[in-house]
């Protein structure tokens, strides 16, 4: 049955695209944080695995409404690794990090997952997509809030 939620089809597409690589941006980083979590080492072990577990869970809370807003638009969301990998931005590990430099990387891998959130805003600012812009609107507001407590970690 066709879609008539008042969104162009193009539209629709072009913020489910966005939202595509959101959800794997987002995938991707909990996937590093939950890793960090389970070998971080060293002096901050306690403070890091009790901050990336809460992260991580955050993070997974966040995949189901990002991947249900696909959904609604009419698209597939992405399900596999495979697909994730490839429309994702936040960079894998190929070793296990010292705990400082954990800390730098999910510091970027939320600034990357900001930029994504973004760069769709104004996608759906275009396509007249409240639900969407509200969606990134608080995904924005949480990466943002956490970035900043992750670099406090670091001063």
């Amino acid at each position: 049955m066709k879609i008539d939620i008042g969104i162009s089809d193009a539209h629709r597409k072009n913020i489910a695209e966005g939202l595509k690589n959101l959800l794997s941006d987002t995938f991707m980083l909990y996937l590093k944080t939950h890793g960090y979590h389970w070998n971080v080492t060293g002096p901050m072990f306690d403070t890091l695995h009790k901050m990336f577990m809460a992260q991580y869970t955050e993070l997974w809370n966040a995949v189901d409404p990002i991947a249900e807003r696909i959904r609604s638009l009419g698209f597939l969301a992405p399900g596999t690794y495979a697909e994730m990998s490839k429309l994702t931005s936040v960079k894998e590990d190929l070793k296990v990090p010292k705990a400082p430099d954990m800390i730098k990387n999910v510091i970027q891998g939320h600034e990357t997952v900001i930029r994504t959130a973004r760069e769709i805003f104004d996608v759906a600012e275009k396509g007249k997509d409240q639900a969407t812009m509200d969606l990134l609107t608080q995904r924005l507001d949480v990466h943002e809030k956490t970035a900043w407590m992750l670099r406090s970690l670091l001063e």
